[in-house]
């Protein structure tokens, strides 16, 4: 304290050299003071003692710095325990704050030491489209999963003309137990051209091929093959082309990159939210795009169908393309009504002018089908629709609505033409409950009343694969029911909803002469982890009109309620990811009225068991 007291009682010190003396010891004083030790009380330092800064009182047992001894070295820090034994040192002392040059942005971990294996498809992988394959704007991503499926399930099975190999079955029915075998290989390529951070590509090239392997057992000869010699087991395999297209952006139209691009070749499309109308991959020329910041979304395109594997479903490139054209128009906007919520009008025309007979690979007759006069028909069908998606506060919503209008030549049951007018409507409503999600839905589409009048009031649509009311997990949307008197047509489709009758939606027409739907519907979602999820599903449902299906079979008083069906699946994806997802799931049909007067009453239950596990890569 010697020099403070010196420097106080100095009258001599001129004015400035007091300034810079009064400086330098407050400088060197106030940071040795918090260094300095003292005994309970602390020595105020020189600013404190002229009044310039308020005292302050220092505790030394309050401050982390190891007490000091004069003459004696300080004592070591505690020891510093890492905590993150693989972070990247930081850089050197002369480099802090220089510019290290770098490949490209894409390449920045990896220039700090990270590699990754071609294999690893979780982290940065230039397979995977994570950096460009050449240059700075030209990307490669391929794609490979791996989709088995064991499906254990019972349908009613015709027999056919020949008869049933049990005894004590009807003429007309057989045993009910099959076994379905699938496995599909898909390997997939996309190549485009541009910075997609923020935009769509300049130019993209894909391609999606798909092998498909199945083995379907029954307990019934002429249940899978025309040809009752064939036996009751069925080994197929199939390469089939589900995607092929070049992409071309056309423009930017505004500086949030608002755009007009035009797709050409085979590629996917689904005309609305849940997939009611028309979700395939078709040969088609596509022009979509967006305005107002994305608010407004758009769609014009023009799909000529191609014939797919009866037995994989998948498309047949090896045929020519069918005589069936989609013409689709719909326009979105976002946050309309409500924010949150998306609007979506829609607008098609479905050209049909197969007028010559196809049978499928299984012998069995799909166009004309196995139903009414059975002859070559053509139809031209129109559909207008809104279709709406989002939530309105906690209600999340999905609504479908449509109308079928046009005419066909001939009809399914009479030689002239008939007028087409049909309605379709859906709706399911949830809401969430921390974990658990809560659902009901209901479904309408119309039936005909009379097969032999000048109206087919039946409603059917395009190609449907509905993501609805339990989907595929479903008993009644999984199955593909058959109508009997042969097994040429189903009541509903696989992965289908409506009683169409058709022979198929893979080669079939559409048939506007049938007994429509109703439905109604609850279920829950129950979020038990990150990686485990369980759904449950409950459905009653009942023809809209019995009179095609009193026609078509010949009898009367068919009844209207076609059963309950439930339902209950398990998905774990142990990764977090879609990359492995493993999904299981029950249901089972009790059948109602209308359905034991279709069947009989037999059975009490019909089932079906899904086991799927998909790999992707």
């Amino acid at each position: 304290m010697a020099i403070k007291t010196t420097l106080i009682k100095s009258r001599r010190v001129h004015r400035p050299v007091l300034s810079l003396s009064v400086a330098i010891c407050a400088t060197l004083l106030c940071n040795g003071s918090a260094n300095a030790q003292s005994t309970s009380t602390a020595t105020p330092n020189l600013l404190e003692f002229l009044g310039i800064l308020p005292a302050v009182t220092y505790d030394p047992y309050q401050s982390q710095i190891p007490r000091r001894r004069p003459g004696h070295p300080p004592e070591p820090l505690p020891m510093f325990v890492e905590q993150n034994p693989d972070a990247v040192n930081p850089a050197p002392v002369d480099q802090a704050g220089e510019f290290l040059p770098v490949p490209d942005r894409w390449r920045i971990m990896e220039s700090l030491g990270f590699k990754h294996s071609l294999l690893d498809p979780y982290n940065q992988n230039v397979l995977k489209g994570d950096k460009p394959i050449r240059g700075n704007d030209h990307f490669l991503s391929l794609l490979a999963i791996s989709d088995t499926i064991i499906e254990p399930r019972s349908i009613p099975t015709p027999v056919g003309p020949q008869g049933t190999g049990g005894s004590g079955d009807l003429d007309v029915l057989g045993r009910t137990n099959q076994l379905i075998l699938a496995q599909t290989f898909i390997f997939g390529a996309d190549y485009y051209i541009g910075d997609t951070t923020f935009k769509p590509p300049d130019l993209e090239f894909k391609t999606l091929l798909a092998f498909n392997y199945n083995r379907v057992q029954t307990q019934e000869p002429r249940a899978l093959q025309v040809n009752p010699d064939l036996g009751k087991i069925r080994d197929d395999g199939f390469i089939g082309v589900q995607e092929l297209f070049v992409d071309k952006h056309l423009r930017n139209v505004s500086s949030r990159y608002d755009f007009d691009s035009i797709r050409v070749g085979i590629q996917p499309f689904n005309s609305d939210f849940r997939g009611f109308l028309f979700q395939d991959s078709q040969l088609g020329i596509r022009l979509f795009g967006n305005r107002d910041n994305n608010f407004w979304q758009y769609n014009f395109a023009w799909f000529r169908r191609l014939d797919k594997d009866i037995n994989s479903g998948l498309n047949d490139v090896t045929k020519s393309p069918r005589k069936d054209d989609v013409f689709i128009a719909n326009l979105y906007r976002q946050d309309f009504p409500f924010v949150g919520f998306t609007s979506q009008i829609t607008a098609a025309y479905n050209r049909n002018r197969e007028d010559s007979a196809f049978y499928d690979s299984n012998g069995f007759i799909q166009r004309p089908s196995s139903l009414g006069l059975e002859i070559p028909r053509t139809y031209d069908v129109g559909y207008f629709g809104y279709n709406a998606d989002g939530h309105i506060g906690r209600i999340n919503l999905t609504a479908s609505a449509y109308y079928a209008f046009g005419k066909q030549t001939p009809g399914v049951f009479v030689r002239k033409g008939t007028d087409i007018r049909a309605g379709f409507a859906a709706a399911e409503a949830s809401i969430d409950y921390s974990w658990i999600r809560l659902r009901a839905s209901l479904a309408y589409a119309s039936g005909d009343d009379d097969p032999y009048d000048d109206r087919s009031t039946g409603y059917d649509a395009i190609f449907e694969n509905p993501i609805f009311a339990g989907a595929d997990t479903s008993y009644w949307i999984r199955q593909n029911v058959p109508l009997i008197g042969g097994g040429g047509v189903a009541l509903a489709q696989r992965n289908g909803l409506l009683n169409n009758l058709r022979s198929s939606k893979e080669n079939g027409q559409s048939n506007f002469d049938n007994p429509g739907l109703r439905l109604i519907g609850m279920g829950a979602d129950f979020d038990l982890t990150p990686a485990s999820r369980v759904a449950a599903n409950l459905n009653a449902l009942w023809f809209d009109n019995t009179a095609v299906l009193e026609t078509a079979r010949n009898q009367g008083d068919i009844g209207r309620h076609i059963g309950t069906d439930a339902s209950v699946s398990w998905i774990y994806r142990p990764h977090f990811t879609q990359n492995i997802i493993v999904r299981l799931s029950a249901a089972a049909l009790l059948p109602g009225s209308g359905f034991k007067d279709l069947y009989g009453d037999q059975h009490s239950t019909y089932y079906s068991v899904l086991g799927n596990i998909v790999l992707t890569y």
